[in-house]
């Protein structure tokens, strides 16, 4: 599955290309020394999403009173540092509405400059029955990765128009963070929405813990949260983990609203649709229809501290990777919402095949290339991560897999 060299994605590079870390960072109250994740092993007392594998010492990002407290243009490109916390991450949990259905109307934009502006219009001739299924990996910001592995799946056209007919499309979230344009991530797939629908297939998503962490970066901000690793913000561990401004800047009402309604879960033709590699979803209901409405109350409470929670949670990955206990937390998932294999994101192959950040310590190794999907767990999961933040692939896959 995993060979060759480091790769680079199909596009530019961002301006600012932040690495990956273990779990999300967290800001604290007070000055730190710098910190590098040593392995992939849950013990490790760093907040950070992965191990770090570059060993880099940089100085932190500033704090920021506001969004615009320094204009896009300033701001260098830089890798943040794990910051050391002033205790131990807690301990891992044991592991509605959907904005692309075709009778619901997409929200439409008519300000200078909106690229959405697209109205539902249903097509006499739409070919009857579903579709091939296809689910996209984390993108986080790569609009031109997207493009390229899109239109290579013959789902869009050379003109980014939806061209895969009756086809159905999930993204399985993480959008924005860390590369450079996650807002045009967002309008392309919002139109994709309205375009496939017309002409009978579906495009949609799911939420991953960065739309958590965008929406709280710009409802709540500068105020102060209980992390479980002392007081933190929003906006901080936005920007520890790769929060870019040029998309605070361009974010909009519309596109908060499109991640508040994502739902969390979705059952696809056997195939249960997550975000996380974590059974934190079991938290929230006892089936598939529960976890969406209980995230979305939540959501909807506008409450800094639920809205943390929901974020910290969704954080948690590798519940599915230990040989001995993971097959039995995906069983446990599929025996509670149904399906026969778990397909998610949020936690790049590299990391999960321990060749990046290895226990032995060697953390010069970056990641191999990354030619598809990583089938583990028995055969129960699929990790669809490519780590396209780290030089590797966005994934984009038709199911089911042929393995």
């Amino acid at each position: 599955m995993v060979e060759g060299s480091m790769t680079q994605g199909a596009g530019q590079g961002p301006a600012m290309r932040t690495e990956t870390l273990r779990d999300f960072r967290v800001p604290v109250t007070e000055p730190a020394p710098y910190a590098v994740s040593a392995g992939v092993s849950g013990e490790t007392p760093v907040y950070g999403e992965y191990p770090a594998y570059y060993g880099e010492r940089v100085p932190p990002v500033p704090a920021q009173s506001g969004y615009g407290a320094v204009p896009a243009a300033a701001a260098p490109p830089v890798r943040v540092p794990v910051l050391a916390m002033s205790q131990a991450p807690e301990e891992d949990d044991p592991e509605g509405y959907t904005p692309t259905q075709r009778d619901l109307p997409i929200i439409g934009r008519g300000g200078p400059g909106d690229t959405v502006q697209v109205q539902y219009v249903p097509q006499e001739n739409s070919t009857a029955g579903p579709g091939p299924l296809y689910v996209v990996g984390d993108v986080h910001g790569y609009l031109d990765e997207l493009v390229t592995e899109l239109h290579a799946q013959g789902l869009i056209d050379a003109e980014r128009r939806w061209s895969a007919g009756n086809a159905r499309l999930w993204f399985l979230g993480d959008f924005t963070d860390r590369g450079p344009d996650g807002i045009g991530v967002i309008d392309l797939v919002m139109r994709l929405s309205a375009e496939a629908a017309a002409a009978g297939g579906y495009c949609k998503a799911l939420m991953g813990n960065h739309e958590l962490l965008l929406i709280g970066a710009k409802r709540f901000g500068d105020t102060p949260v209980n992390s479980g690793a002392g007081t933190a913000t929003f906006q901080a561990a936005w920007l520890l983990n790769g929060g870019q401004r040029t998309d605070m800047e361009r974010l909009q009402d519309v596109h908060l609203q499109w991640m508040s309604r994502l739902d969390a879960a979705v059952l696809e033709e056997d195939h249960l649709l997550l975000h996380s590699d974590t059974t934190a979803y079991l938290d929230y209901g006892d089936s598939i229809e529960d976890v969406n409405d209980t995230i979305h109350e939540l959501l909807n409470r506008n409450d800094a501290d639920i809205t943390w929670d929901l974020f910290r949670k969704f954080t948690k990955r590798f519940a599915f990777r230990d040989e001995e206990t993971g097959p039995q937390a995906v069983r446990e998932l599929l025996g509670t919402y149904g399906g026969s294999r778990v397909v998610h994101g949020h936690s790049p192959i590299p990391y999960l095949l321990g060749e990046v950040g290895a226990e032995d310590g060697d953390e010069s190794r970056g990641p191999e290339a990354v030619d598809g999907p990583h089938v583990y767990a028995e055969g129960l999961a699929i990790a669809m991560d490519g780590g396209v933040t780290m030089a590797g692939k966005l994934l984009v896959v038709q199911l089911p897999l042929n393995d």
